[in-house]
């Protein structure tokens, strides 16, 4: 009787499978432009914990999709996460030095050629969802390149991040955080959930719904982590300035709430996040214990 792997392994395996995907997709750094080229693979390979990719296949795995339909989806959720960090990184946004524990794009190379990465970043996301035939139908393919343009868009990630920028030096309530976040954090997160699921069969609209309600926690999860991250860990830790939330005079769920109940803000959204998942059985294994992954990296 064969057992599943554990998170870990399983983990291992899905990061694995997607740095050799999207190895695969950018271009190689032997072709004209190179210095482009070449800093893009910079800025997409060898490093992040590709939460993303692996929310992407856990939900594949829940509707039965096949893997390599699923780390297609992968590759351009987190194709368009890495441009969005390259853009957040430069001088006009959050002004960082680091990101990944490595000198971030616009340091390592320059801030035109870091604007020019994010750019091509975004549209190689909607070329490697695009450029193949996936399993299902043409229609649903479209759909899922609808849904990733949505949640990358004005509407979604991009949205999200004018919000941020304008709320600097501003004491928002928690209405306005969490807003702010299911745009700039969570349209991103809950895209991948549901473009993996939807490499499968269709979920029947009661499923859906559930899934979708998971996916949009999560988001929210991984935002209220990642402040509590921001106000506790080291550098070294996190592999990007510590504290630059506070020093920015930005809000987030700790300067509103405070550490400890940001933490038990973030347990609440783990059980709620779990409860969206009963009745789909063993199918949600992964998709559960990434939530619980998500929160336990911080306490």
């Amino acid at each position: 009787m064969s057992t599943a792997p554990t998170l870990a392994d399983w983990m291992a395996a899905v990061q694995h499978r997607t740095e050799h995907a999207l190895a695969a997709a950018l271009p190689s750094p032997a072709l004209a432009p190179r210095r482009l080229h070449e800093a893009m693979r910079y800025a997409v390979l060898g490093g992040g914990k590709r939460v993303r990719p692996l929310l992407a296949h856990a939900a594949g795995e829940l509707t039965g999709g096949a893997p390599e339909d699923v780390d297609r989806v992968a590759c351009a959720v987190e194709l368009i996460h890495a441009y969005s960090l390259v853009h957040d990184d430069l001088p006009c946004m959050d002004d960082d030095v680091l990101r990944r524990g490595k000198p971030t794009v616009h340091v390592e190379y320059d801030e035109a050629t870091a604007l020019l990465v994010g750019d091509a970043l975004q549209t190689l996301a909607f070329q490697v969802l695009a450029e193949r035939p996936l399993r299902q139908a043409p229609g649903v393919q479209l759909e899922m390149l609808a849904q990733l343009a949505a949640a990358s868009g004005s509407r979604g990630m991009a949205g999200g991040q004018a919000i941020d920028l304008a709320s600097v030096g501003r004491k928002l309530g928690r209405e306005e955080l969490e807003f702010m976040h299911v745009h700039k954090t969570g349209a991103l997160i809950r895209a991948a959930v549901l473009l993996g699921a939807r490499t499968g069969p269709a979920l029947e609209e009661t499923a859906l719904e559930r899934l979708d309600h998971y996916a949009k926690i999560v988001g929210l999860l991984f935002q209220v982590v990642d402040d509590i991250l921001d106000a506790e860990a080291d550098t070294a830790t996190l592999g990007k300035t510590a504290g630059k939330d506070a020093d920015n005079d930005k809000p987030t769920y700790v300067s509103l709430l405070g550490l400890s109940e940001a933490r038990r803000l973030a347990e609440d959204m783990l059980c709620e996040a779990k409860a969206s998942l009963q009745g789909f059985g063993p199918r949600a294994l992964r998709l559960g214990q990434l939530a619980d992954y998500v929160v336990h990296r911080a306490f």
